[in-house]
């Protein structure tokens, strides 16, 4: 059952618009904060611990994702609440208002903050700011087997003795040290919070004017929140802090005089010491940071000086300005180079042995003298979608998604979005987005959802507008298709597949074009405003799981894409053969459809038929072929091709040029989102104003590009 901090004891996130529902089994059960820096293996401690037993959703009023996991370690029920990746707990993003008000007002049992065991010091910053908050802190230094690889050696005891907290090493990608994590939980939870052996002492002005506000808080907040770091906050003149804590508190704690006569005591100290308000905060993080290292210098040994120079190295190649780049190009072009020619075999056994399966359901179905409508409604309509589907889309993806996975893993992705900063931000949006548009790969909903990671609405927005010019996995037939017959086939021999690669990399790159132009266009027009700086780390190379890589990439996203694809293939395909078989006035009512369109889709470069056929395939976009040879075929059935050279044919005599095939590709990289997609936008900005522009935007943006290119190529007299 969905349970709130009434009933169960967990805290209100008033500062979060509602209360985060908590699962409790029974009032036992503990509830776990899990903090951390981004790329520390937060999600796979996270995961190691709960296994399958966890769900995800939205944090309240917000669009952040939220994971929730159990697990039951010695008798005891804990429930593990995954907070946002944060760098600190100052509030300058949503994620680091969520983390801070969970474990402020959330009220968790205990919280763990994970860190990285090869870059510590940075790390200590959020152990340090969380210590301030709660009295009951676990420091996870996780990736211990990663240091030392690297010969850094960290003295773990000496390390929990400076912070008067438990300190566990952990390698949660391999389980180590997760039983020793389980047990130090176990043991906070049982035994009452304590007031920390380490404080922060931060400079004498700054504690004159601490000492001045925090008796009076003390008393106002009854022991509810850790009153001197609630004075260091209203001193810092957090807002967010102020509204969350009054909305916790269910008052304004302003409104008590001796809480405001404290703080302007304490105000007024710290002007007579010269610290403006602007600089407080500065102060505080100095201090911080110089405690940062003071620990780590204590409890961290470097047995090898230059323990990343190896990354280093790595990194003057792969994000340097001049390498960079190409780099990046030619790593898109050899994946797409494998994902072809690997999928070429598989694509034909499957498509072989699916459609024998074919040829026995007919026997099947003239056995027991079915009606011909009846077997050429499921046989010929729906079976036939659900085969080309899958024999197109299942050995593509199922190469494609694990190598894409691998370079996630590798820790190559950030640096993609280090590259392409530079390029975003003078598109006027933000350097996160590229890392959005390379979710749109596998699926564009998942890039709409990825775009949370945004924290500027306005940044957001573009990137969610925007994210459909980049092809999906359900794009990728179509293009693979045309791009095999009509250019890879006028080169014989191994070269078909590097010539195919080469083109679909040059159709993604002027995807990615069209993307920072019309994201510069809205930040001129629609969206006005100046790109936001965001802090991106650079995670250490790391040598990818491989069997877990493939694993994860085949059951999360190519059988999930797959799914979706077949699940919409099933009904298109029967109400595609109705439209192809049901006759009005001596035409097919699909023909009449195409009639009506035909004079339009002559002017972008298309035909009606094909026009239709994006049309159709908005629920989604793996089905746009197979009604293209549904609807040039006299009976309306998809017929069984053995190669795509006689598909090839069918098209040329259809009228098909290369300027036809030219115009389906980019009519089909920057046409509108399928519907899936659509559903994601309108969830995504709870707006059905920004959802139909997100239809309308990229729709006339390839109307107009295929008619300047169909009309170019007929002025120079290219193709008819």
């Amino acid at each position: 059952m969905g349970l709130s901090g009434e009933s169960t004891g967990v805290g209100v996130l008033g500062s979060l618009n509602g209360v985060l529902q908590i699962e409790k089994e029974t009032t036992d059960d503990k509830v776990i904060a899990l903090a951390g820096n981004p790329n520390v293996g937060k999600s796979t401690v996270f995961n190691s611990l709960t296994g399958m037993n966890q769900h995800t959703g939205n944090w309240p009023g917000k669009t952040v994702a939220n994971a929730q996991g159990k697990y039951r370690y010695q008798d005891s029920n804990f429930i593990l609440v995954d907070i946002p990746g944060t760098y600190s707990l100052m509030a300058n993003s949503e994620e680091e208002e969520i983390a801070r008000d969970f474990i402020c007002f959330g009220e968790p049992d205990a919280t763990v903050v994970v860190a990285d065991a090869t870059c510590l010091e940075r790390n200590l910053n959020l152990v340090l700011q969380t210590m301030e908050i709660s009295g009951r802190v676990i420091l996870c230094v996780n990736l211990m087997d990663e240091a030392k690889k690297k010969r850094i050696r960290i003295d773990l005891d000496r390390l929990s003795q400076k912070l008067g907290i438990p300190v566990v090493g952990t390698s949660a990608r391999s389980g180590k040290g997760l039983n020793r994590l389980m047990d130090a939980v176990k043991s906070a939870t049982e035994h009452p919070a304590q007031e920390q052996q380490f404080q922060i002492t931060y400079p004498e002005k700054i504690e004159r004017a601490v000492a001045l506000l925090e008796p009076a808080l003390r008393e106002a907040l009854d022991g509810k929140l850790n009153a001197r770091w609630a004075a260091l906050k209203l001193l810092d003149g957090d807002e967010t802090l102020l509204h969350s804590l009054n909305r916790y508190l269910k008052r304004d704690i302003l409104s008590d005089p001796r809480v405001m006569r404290a703080l302007s005591d304490a105000r007024s100290s710290l002007e007579r010491d010269g610290v403006r308000q602007d600089a407080f905060r500065d102060e505080v993080v100095v201090r911080i940071v110089g405690l940062c290292e003071e620990i780590s210098r204590g409890a961290v040994i470097y047995e090898k000086k230059e323990y990343a120079e190896r990354d280093r190295k790595i990194d003057r190649i792969l994000t340097s300005k001049v390498t960079g780049i190409p780099i990046m190009i030619l790593m898109l072009l050899g994946i797409f180079w494998i994902t072809i020619a690997g999928a070429n075999v598989p694509s034909s056994m499957i498509a072989d042995g699916l459609f024998w399966v074919e040829d026995r359901l007919m026997d099947f179905f003239r056995w027991i003298s079915a009606p011909a409508w009846i077997t050429g409604l499921l046989v010929e309509g729906v079976y036939r979608t659900l085969a080309w589907v899958i024999s197109v889309m299942l050995p593509p993806m199922a190469i494609f998604f694990p190598l894409f996975t691998l370079l996630e893993d590798l820790g190559y992705l950030p640096r993609v979005a280090f590259n392409l900063d530079n390029f975003f931000r003078k598109a006027c949006a933000h350097g996160k987005q590229s890392l959005t548009m390379a979710m749109g790969f596998g699926c564009n909903a998942c890039g709409v959802i990825g775009c949370r990671i945004i924290d500027s609405p306005r940044e957001r927005l573009i990137a969610i507008l925007t994210n459909n010019f980049v092809p999906c996995n359900g794009r990728f037939p179509t293009l693979i298709a045309v791009i095999t017959m009509f250019f890879a086939s006028t080169v014989a021999g191994p070269f078909q597949s590097a010539i195919s690669a080469l083109t679909l990399t040059a159709v993604i790159l002027f995807g990615i074009m069209m993307t920072m132009l019309i994201s510069r266009l809205l930040s001129k027009t629609l969206l006005k405003g100046m790109p936001s700086s965001f802090t991106l780390e650079l995670p250490p190379y790391r040598r990818p799981q491989i069997g877990k890589v493939i694993v994860r990439s085949i059951c999360d996203r190519t059988l999930f894409v797959l799914r979706r694809a077949v699940v919409v293939a099933a009904p298109a395909g029967l109400v595609i053969w109705l439209l192809a078989n049901i006759q009005a006035g001596g035409a097919s009512l699909l023909t009449q459809c195409a009639s009506f369109l035909d004079p339009f889709a002559r002017l972008i470069g298309l035909d009606g038929y094909i026009l239709m056929a994006f049309i159709l395939g908005f629920p989604a976009n793996e089905i746009v072929i197979p009604i293209i040879i549904m609807s040039y075929m006299a009976t309306g059935a998809l017929t069984n091709y053995a190669s795509l050279s006689e598909l090839s044919a069918l098209f040329v005599s259809h009228g098909w040029t290369w300027l036809t095939a030219v115009c389906v590709m980019l009519f089909s990289l920057l046409h509108w989102p399928c519907g899936t997609t659509c559903l994601t936008i309108k969830k995504e900005t709870q707006s059905v104003k920004w959802t139909l522009i997100a239809l309308a935007l990229p729709t006339m943006t390839g109307i107009a590009v295929c008619f300047v290119v169909a009309s170019t190529v007929r002025l120079l007299g290219l193709a008819p």
